[in-house]
């Protein structure tokens, strides 16, 4: 299939998308500080430069795009029907380096929550239970939403 848009037009596109202070991104940071946690953006010294830090509660936050990260079961992480093997091999090793890093910081003591854009943009009204699972230490590492939101509830 022919791009619709010329390749400098694309480039642009393509180099307009951003690794940090996303819109879910920010969206849980303003929630969070709404209710009275403080934390830190984007630590280095941290494998995976996590986008939200909570020291006090030795908790890291990662606000993570479907797509990117390759949600099961979301609507959004399909992958392109265009180069599909350069997609598939490049999101599948998005998906490793995630969870070598979620190893890394659980190994060091760390808990770790993954938000995905999809509960953010569709059930950020049940948002709440990310102070529950900040303030709890059961779970090592967390997801939230737990399911990924069906095409027909949004």
């Amino acid at each position: 299939m022919i791009d619709v848009v010329s390749a400098e037009v694309r480039s642009r596109m393509m180099a307009g998308i951003r690794g940090k202070n996303t819109k879910p991104e920010i969206t849980v940071r303003r929630y969070l500080h709404s209710l009275g946690y403080r934390y830190r953006l984007h630590k280095k010294d941290l494998p995976g430069r996590p986008d939200l830090v909570l020291a006090k509660h030795k908790v890291v936050i990662f606000v993570h795009g479907c797509f990117w990260h390759c949600h099961q079961g979301c609507f959004y992480s399909r992958i392109p029907k265009t180069r599909q093997a350069f997609w598939s091999d490049k999101l599948g090793r998005n998906v490793v380096r995630d969870e070598h890093q979620i190893k890394q910081l659980c190994a060091l003591g760390w808990r770790v929550i993954v938000v995905w854009e999809c509960g953010v943009k569709h059930c950020f009204d049940s948002a709440f239970c990310l102070s529950e699972m900040i303030s709890s230490s059961h779970e090592q590492v967390e997801s939230w939403p737990l399911y990924p939101p069906r095409k027909g509830q949004v």
